[in-house]
């Protein structure tokens, strides 16, 4: 009888043990939320979803990109799309006050997908989760809205330029999305 509970729990260790996927390191990051002491575990939150990482900003001629950012976000967040914000000063366009930079993004664009606190996104005081950012593309951010696009897999990622629309990645998200 003894031998049998021990295999049995076996090998509900070894289906446990399967199912577990470990975190791309990547997504080995943790931020707090704006305007909250409260941290957002990337590897929990995010772990098997498309994620759209972009470098904000409050006081841009891109800011007008959260209407289109929000607008994917609630087209296909149900489908595994999560778009996170980072607002950074890297620019010289965001305010120095979380709580003004929330204003905009809640307030003004009705933001609903995660945003983190201010941080750099470029150069050695960038934050880690946009130096290996950089390190996986090459590409830093030029720009304030500028886009990384993240696959299920936590590991390929694409690097649009801050032009590029939140519209014109609509069916790239889409083709990610039907991925397994």
């Amino acid at each position: 009888m003894k031998i049998l509970i021990l295999l049995a729990g076996m090998l509900f260790f070894s289906i446990s043990a399967v199912k577990a996927e470990p975190c791309s390191s990547l997504l080995n990051y943790k931020a707090n939320q704006l305007r909250s002491k409260e941290a957002l575990d990337f590897c929990k939150a995010f772990q098997g979803k498309v994620v759209l990482a972009v470098n904000t900003a409050s006081n841009c001629g891109y800011t007008p990109q959260f209407k289109g950012l929000e607008a994917l976000y609630q087209k296909y967040k149900d489908q595994g799309l999560v778009v996170v914000g980072f607002p950074s000063n890297d620019f010289n366009q965001e305010f120095d006050e979380s709580e003004k930079t929330a204003k905009v993004c809640y307030i003004n664009y009705g933001v609903t997908f995660p945003m983190v606190e201010k941080s750099a996104v470029s150069g050695a005081e960038a934050n880690t989760f946009f130096k290996q950012l950089l390190q996986v593309t090459g590409q830093a951010p030029e720009w304030n809205f500028y886009k990384y696009l993240i696959a299920r897999d936590g590991s390929t990622v694409t690097a649009f330029a801050s032009n590029e629309t939140p519209e014109q990645l609509d069916s790239k998200i889409h083709s990610l999305l039907l991925l397994p």
